[in-house]
């Protein structure tokens, strides 16, 4: 049976769902039938005016803790593509839904222990109801899920096998991470301190792939020398979501980069004294984590927006010590700018371009692949490049 949309944007009046909404409407594809959702009426059709969009757009009221409202809307749509987070207290109603009626999902999700708990809730649904439920689909873990696959693809083709080891460095970025991100990690420490197994599976780099451990990883965690470029890191804040994608993603794959992959991500702060100096600093932040970080529904202007970006290294050894180096780089800043692209252009590739993914809990790497760098490099603003060495 034919659905009334192919997505409806689920949190429309929020700051990065109205982001989400206003990319949608420069899109020339106009055979994708979308709709603007949220709970209240009133604020869908003020949020569609304000930014412009035809007085036709679609407007879907939906209410996630109501059961008949959730079902109205999966009757309507093949893909919810939703902004509505921390997800771990606003998603597990709309995850179970999609789950057992065989809609897709595409979110931006950073909640490691939360995703494990829905993969082991619903991932047998999803298989079984053919949904494909793609967590992590913003600048956690786009960048560098997508990163470490086609650097792994290139050292195939050049090498004849995956790297062992690759390190993802932030190298520069421009821009605020989101209210969304930062309600997240104070949502995910709050449930970490009353318990215990959310803590366990937040040390866990293998909290995503259920029945598989690998090797020992670097725990990123204290500023250090990079002895393989020269330079000082720091820990990266998406490290700790965007590391277990990866593994989810090489699990997924089939360990399509090796049983022995091994994998961390740092931010670049430079050599020398200063950027010692500088590591320690950012490795001292804990402001993320505050009560006077960004809040849900607060971000940055279109010009602060549009001045941001990210540059993102790859580089992957083997064991015979061949190296490849490559690169990912943003033209918005990544919190609400590229991400907001992104998981549109997620969700537009899941339908058009992954009709052979079949229904359970993915990664972008392991649910859309190549064709998802595709079309990020065409209408995202991303550019995934090999580097010469």
């Amino acid at each position: 049976m034919s659905k009334e949309f192919d997505i409806v944007v689920h949190g429309a009046t929020g700051f990065t769902g109205r982001l989400v909404v206003e990319y949608l409407l420069t899109q020339s594809d106009k055979s994708l039938r979308w709709a603007m959702g949220g709970r209240s009426a009133e604020k869908l059709a003020a949020v569609r005016d304000e930014l412009g969009a035809p007085a036709d757009t679609p407007l879907v009221v939906t209410d996630s803790a109501d059961a008949a409202s959730l079902q109205a809307l999966m009757d309507r749509t093949r893909l919810v593509l939703t902004t509505v987070g921390p997800y771990q207290l606003y998603g597990n109603e709309l995850v179970q839904a999609c789950a057992t009626s065989g809609v897709d999902y595409v979110d931006l999700c950073g909640e490691p222990a939360w995703m494990r708990k829905m993969i082991d809730a619903h991932h047998a649904q999803a298989q079984a109801s053919g949904a494909r439920i793609v967590f992590s689909c913003g600048f956690d873990s786009i960048p560098f899920d997508l990163g470490v696959l086609m650097l792994q693809n290139e050292m195939k083709a050049r090498f004849g096998g995956p790297a062992s080891r690759v390190r993802g460095r932030v190298r520069k970025m421009k821009g605020t991470f989101s209210g969304g991100t930062a309600a997240s990690l104070q949502a995910t420490m709050a449930a970490a301190a009353t318990d215990p197994s959310v803590l366990n599976l937040l040390r866990d780099p293998f909290a995503l792939t259920p029945g598989f451990e690998g090797p020992r990883q670097p725990s990123g965690t204290k500023p250090m020398l990079d002895e393989a470029l020269g330079v000082w890191v720091a820990p990266f804040i998406m490290a700790a979501i965007n590391t277990r994608n990866v593994h989810r993603s090489n699990f997924l794959l089939g360990q399509a980069y090796g049983a022995d992959f091994v994998y961390d991500e740092m931010l670049i702060t430079g050599p020398g004294d200063k950027g010692e100096a500088i590591a320690k600093a950012v490795a001292a932040d804990k402001s993320m984590g505050s009560s006077d970080g960004p809040k849900p529904g607060e971000g940055p202007s279109r010009a602060e927006r549009e001045a941001g970006y990210y540059d993102v290294l790859f580089v992957g050894n083997n064991e015979r010590g061949d190296t490849l180096r490559v690169s990912v780089r943003g033209d918005r800043d990544p919190g609400y700018g590229s991400t907001s692209k992104m998981i549109t252009q997620a969700a537009i590739c899941l339908l058009k371009d992954a009709s052979q993914t079949p229904g359970g809990i993915w990664t972008p790497a392991a649910a859309m692949g190549v064709p998802l760098i595709q079309r990020l490099q065409a209408h995202a603003g991303l550019t995934f490049a090999v580097e010469a060495a």
